[in-house]
């Protein structure tokens, strides 16, 4: 909702995503991977826009960041065009996936035009998810070999009662959904939820597997920063560990592998 305007808040920002926030995610077992990019709205912003872009590549080579993202249009102004392709040479040059904004205004037309654009920068319809589908959008986003993703929300862009029609008619082949946690009316839920009506609704199961978990990790495993090992396989937890200096724990007892780290002192009196 806010719009950053000097490269110093951009650089804080990224830092807690690629710091901080997935430290924070590890300490309750939580596999924690994000997209980085410079967005389309505040690509308008021609001098903040090249001061992020200096600084991206740094970000972007990070453990955890699985693609270049959200990049697209808003407005599809020639500030947004630009840096768009700017976006989609460097994901190329460092063998990233693409994760792509598609407006909310005029959104067939920009759709299309972020697809063209992909192509004309020779990247691979396979390694490029198209966001923010609606049924307006995704026959020609399928038909032309992208990745077709459905953020769900309760009331805008698509609902989940929406999106199990979607998987209906489409079928599974490309499509998933994602849900929000963000500054609007959302539902970091709406995943599971939708799971479960399309399950309610007929929709075969390998199919809601496929559109809920398989092709996420199918198109951002591409880059090779996350794979299903990493959280079936997960290291042991320690709440104990510190990122500079900091804990999560705000005084409660840490975990270690499930279990609880009696304090010295206190197993001192128990023993007693």
């Amino acid at each position: 909702g806010q719009p950053r305007t000097s490269v110093g808040t951009y650089v804080d920002y990224l830092s807690s995503l690629v710091g901080w926030e997935r430290f924070r995610a590890s300490q309750f077992g939580i596999r924690h991977y994000c997209t980085i990019g410079l967005n389309s709205k505040e690509a308008n912003n021609e001098a903040l826009a090249e001061q992020v872009l200096d600084v991206l590549p740094l970000f972007l080579a990070k453990e955890g960041v699985v693609a270049v993202g959200e990049i697209g249009y808003d407005d599809q102004t020639e500030a947004e065009d630009k840096y768009y392709r700017a976006q989609l040479a460097l994901a190329k040059e460092l063998d990233l996936p693409v994760q792509v904004h598609t407006p909310h205004r005029d959104k067939k037309r920009g759709t299309a035009r972020s697809m063209d654009v992909a192509l004309e920068m020779g990247l691979e319809p396979g390694r490029v998810v198209i966001d923010h589908n609606n049924e307006e959008t995704v026959a020609e986003v399928l038909d032309r070999g992208f990745w077709a993703a459905f953020t769900l929300y309760p009331q805008t862009k698509m609902g989940n009662e929406r999106m199990v029609e979607i998987a209906r008619r489409y079928g599974s082949t490309r499509v998933f959904i994602d849900s929000s946690a963000d500054w609007g009316k959302s539902d970091p839920l709406a995943v599971p939820k939708t799971a479960r009506l399309m399950l309610e609704r007929g929709i075969p199961r390998e199919d809601v597997e496929a559109i809920c978990y398989g092709n996420a990790l199918a198109a951002f495993g591409q880059g090779g920063r996350m794979q299903e090992s990493d959280w079936l396989a997960p290291q042991p937890l320690d709440q104990r560990e510190l990122y500079q200096g900091n804990s999560v724990l705000r005084g409660q007892a840490p975990l270690v592998d499930g279990l609880p780290v009696i304090p010295e002192r206190v197993e001192n009196a128990l023993i007693e």
